[in-house]
């Protein structure tokens, strides 16, 4: 039967470190270091409402 294993699939974790995935001369690393992102925490402050919800995402996330 196809499925008799598909149960110990659902069980296995794999763990990974996102910056490992990402080379060193990334276009996005080089962005990152040349840009002060800090600036986004003022212009988004009043779209969170601290202590209700679940934990929020950090506004300064750079995706490939």
């Amino acid at each position: 039967m196809m499925t008799q294993n598909a149960d110990k699939k659902r069980e296995q974790i794999q763990m990974f470190c996102m910056d490992d995935m990402v080379p060193q001369d990334h276009l996005l690393r080089i962005i990152d270091t040349v840009i002060d992102w800090n600036f986004i925490y003022d212009l988004v402050e009043d779209k969170y409402s601290p202590g209700h919800g679940h934990p929020s995402m950090d506004p300064v996330i750079l995706y490939d």
